[in-house]
């Protein structure tokens, strides 16, 4: 029924819409499911039923009012209503006119508004308007010719439409791929010259895309009528073959394969697999994806070392001993564990190869010195990083059914190094991670077991392969991370960091002459590095166990001489503490001064520490105020340290007075404990004595001795007893700036050990087996003695030692 036969009230009830626009003149089916909605079809009686359809604002507002709706909608026709057996109802309405809601009369149970109409603004029939509508006819056209969800029949009505009013009505309601806000711009725009212009430049960017997409087509058609004439031509030159009695790829394929397994020296179950692989290979077409998975397992298993070893050379201590020192300096546990293996190897060459773990700080040649060692044993190195590695299958690799298989890691590197007895490193062996993938660590259990390695099964090979001949390296910054079954097979190597003498050297002979030669600058002729120059970077610009950092500001002096030389400066660089400060800038550290003024007041104490980086000092400090009994200890402490923190109270408090302490002074009085740098997890029992000395300097007003640093860990008896990473922490001391360092009287051993005359210099050991020892070393002497200073005694059931504490200078 046409629009001009119909009245239509002034009050109509007016019907959300959701995600869609009426326009008039179409056809809409709606489903109706709101209670709202629902009740105002059920109230319209007679013939005519006519109602408001406004488009939401916000679709997703499930119960809208007056402000959740766009002002302009269309009186709409209710034809036909269908109710369904879920309680919605499907409405057929047909669009009538536009009307702008000017006010809402009533919201319950439904929504009823006064309506006025919106009149089409046409303007002057000219020859512009008559361009624009068969600019928009022609265009419509073109879309529907292209788009597949267009019928064609709609070319031939959108050409019988002459109102240019209904036109743009017409297609901004047929059109699919107008957005809904567009279409309540079309509605919402009474002048049809408008638009006209915003619907020619909506069509014209769906007819771009449509373009654009037949073009894509017919790219893709093209490309598989390629490949299909390819094919055809294939299958047509093989049966040309097989009339010539030629042999095709794949059998000639076979054929190699074949020959490669016979001459690989694999084992028996290794070849029964690959000559049942093979028969596969056979029966497959080349085209099949089976046929390229049995062809990549068969490729891997022929290109793998089963029997291909380095050689029988003859084993030459005293080169390898070469070698080794030319290529690291010191590091003499290490050389000797190798020199110690190719002893052995040379009177029993069936022996098999350990399993070492070089464990130690960043910087100190773990990794070259795998690179050494090969070099040294005459075999080929392989290195992976296992840091970050999460998934199992990186070490055992994946099974044959997924896409896209490979072998481990393990397999890999064995094949990159084309022998069976490289010498294999597991670098950062303590950063392997673990989540629902599976344990990496797990799976290198088999890898470094000697007992088992010689029968590792890898998931893609799925036959065993030897590793008993590969020599396994693992290194590691942290042995705690590595769990207990995984560091059981590994033989541990402690490699500690260097002294100042060892960087001094490391830097003359290895990085001033690489560094040098990378930078294009000739050493001794263009650049030169004095010693004091050398100290002056290690002691301010660098705080490390290792040399990584020092190597890194030896490269940042050659780069500036490069850079003078390139602007034409040719004189040599000597470089002297005075030109590092003045290319490396404000020192970063300075430890000494910085020992000096922390420990000032009462209450400081210096401790020693043990990190992955190397050994360090750490700053203990004690406060009090007034209260009564309460003990806080804070700087991210781990439990041990919380428990040491309290047997050194408890050692305090039981022995008050011989130190001019009031015994009663944690009745009315709070103590704070802290460690500085609180962003650190800190934890173990080792600076027991330095918490002891922090609480005795606060509570007796006697400061602690300055550059004097101390570890040890302590029982309530007052013993101090023995603790670990001495040679770290004894280095750490030194370059720090401490002149005096406490050590457990158990520790002298593993310091004549590990610790070289060379090293001490300029340091005083105090070994020490009780507390009042420590104390009578590390505090100052009072400032007003008494007629009779208490004499230092052991704790209270422990007999008094005998000899005192002894330094070592």
């Amino acid at each position: 029924m046409s629009e001009k036969h119909v009245r239509i009230p002034s009050e109509l009830p007016i019907l959300p819409v959701r995600d869609t626009v009426l326009f008039p003149g179409a056809i809409l089916p709606l489903t109706v499911g709101r209670e709202s909605s629902l009740s105002l079809l059920n109230s319209l009686q007679g013939d005519e039923k006519i109602l408001g359809a406004v488009a939401q604002l916000d679709p997703r507002v499930e119960d809208p009012t007056a402000s959740d709706l766009h002002a302009v909608g269309t009186a709409a026709k209710v034809h036909k209503m269908v109710r369904m057996p879920n309680g919605n109802m499907v409405v057929f309405l047909e669009g009538l006119k536009r009307i702008r809601v000017v006010e809402m009369v009533t919201f319950r149970p439904f929504l009823q508004a006064h309506i006025e109409h919106q009149p089409d603004i046409v303007g002057p029939a000219d020859a512009e308007l008559m361009a624009l509508t068969r600019n928009a006819q022609e265009l419509f056209r073109n879309v529907v010719s292209r788009s597949p969800q267009l019928s064609d029949d709609l070319q031939g009505v959108v050409l019988n439409i002459e109102e240019p009013g209904r036109l743009t009505d017409f297609i901004a309601g047929t059109l699919p791929s107008l957005s809904t806000m567009i279409r309540q711009e079309l509605l919402e725009t009474a002048s049809v010259r408008a638009r006209l212009e915003t619907l020619i430049r909506e069509l014209s960017k769906e007819l771009e895309v449509l373009e654009l997409r037949t073009k894509i087509q017919e790219q893709v058609q093209e490309q598989v009528n390629q490949s299909q004439r390819e094919y055809l031509l294939r299958e047509q030159m093989k049966a040309i073959q097989k009339e010539l009695g030629e042999y095709d790829d794949a059998q000639t394929e076979s054929e190699e394969l074949r020959k490669k397994v016979e001459a690989s020296g694999m084992p028996a179950e290794a070849k029964k697999e690959c000559e049942r692989e093979l028969k596969r290979l056979a029966k497959m077409t080349p085209a099949s994806a089976e046929y390229m998975v049995s062809r990549t397992y068969l490729e891997w298993m022929t290109s793998l070392p089963w029997t291909k070893s380095t050689g029988a050379e003859e084993i030459d201590i005293v080169r390898a001993q070469a070698f080794l020192d030319e290529d690291h300096y010191d590091l003499e546990k290490v050389k000797q564990r190798i020199l110690d293996y190719l002893a052995v190897k040379k009177l029993q060459p069936g022996m098999k190869g350990p399993i070492l773990c070089f464990l130690g700080p960043p910087g100190v040649g773990k990794t070259s010195l795998g690179k050494s060692i090969a070099r040294a044993l005459g075999r080929k190195f392989v290195r992976i990083s296992l840091g970050g590695m999460h998934d199992e299958a990186e070490i055992r690799g994946h099974r044959r059914t997924y896409i896209g298989a490979l072998p481990g890691q393990i397999i890999q590197g064995v094949r990159r190094g084309e022998t069976n007895d490289p010498v294999f490193m597991l670098d950062e062996v303590d950063k392997l991670g673990r989540d629902f993938r599976g344990d990496p660590s797990s799976a290198l259990m088999e890898v470094l077991d000697p007992e088992q390695n010689a029968t590792f099964r890898d998931h893609y090979l799925d036959v065993p392969f030897d590793l008993s001949k590969v020599l396994f390296i693992a290194t590691a910054n942290w042995i705690d991370p590595i769990p207990e079954p995984l560091r059981d097979r590994m033989e541990l190597i402690e490699l500690p960091g260097y002294t100042e003498e060892e960087k001094i050297f490391i830097a003359k002979k290895y990085l001033i002459p690489k560094q040098a030669a990378e930078h294009g600058l000739k050493q001794e002729e263009q650049i030169q590095f004095t010693d004091d120059g050398l100290r002056e970077i290690i002691h301010s610009y660098t705080r490390e166990a290792g040399v990584r950092n020092l190597e890194r500001e030896i490269a940042t002096l050659c780069r500036k001489q490069a850079r003078r030389m390139a602007e034409g400066k040719t004189e040599k660089l000597e470089v002297t503490p005075e030109v590092i400060r003045e290319v490396l800038g404000v020192p970063r550290y300075r430890a000494e001064k910085e020992v000096e003024e922390r420990v000032k007041h009462p209450g400081v104490a210096v401790g020693l520490v043990w990190t992955p980086a190397g050994g360090d000092i750490v700053f203990i400090e004690a406060s009090r105020m007034r209260g009564g009994k309460q003990f806080t200890m804070t700087g991210h402490l781990g439990e041990v340290m919380q428990e040491s923190m309290r047997a050194a109270l408890s050692w305090v408090r039981s022995h008050a007075e011989p130190y001019g302490i009031d015994p009663d002074f944690f009745s009315n009085q709070d103590i704070h404990i802290h460690v500085p740098a609180g962003g650190i997890p800190k934890d173990g029992p080792s600076a027991g004595i330095a918490m002891v000395t922090s609480l005795v300097s606060l509570l007796s007003g006697r400061q602690v001795r300055p550059r004097v640093a101390m570890t040890g860990e302590i029982s309530l008896s007052g013993i101090v007893l023995p603790i670990g990473g001495v040679k770290e922490k004894v280095l750490g001391a030194k370059r720090a700036g401490i002149k005096e360092v406490i050590l457990p009287e158990d520790n002298e051993p593993n310091v004549k050990q590990d610790l070289q005359p060379e090293m001490l210099e300029g340091l005083q050991i105090h070994y020490v087996s009780t507390l009042d020892q420590v104390l009578e070393i590390a505090l100052a002497k009072p400032e007003q003695p008494t007629a009779e200073a208490p004499k230092p005694r052991a704790a209270e059931g422990t007999p008094t030692p005998q000899v005192g504490a002894r330094s070592v200078h």
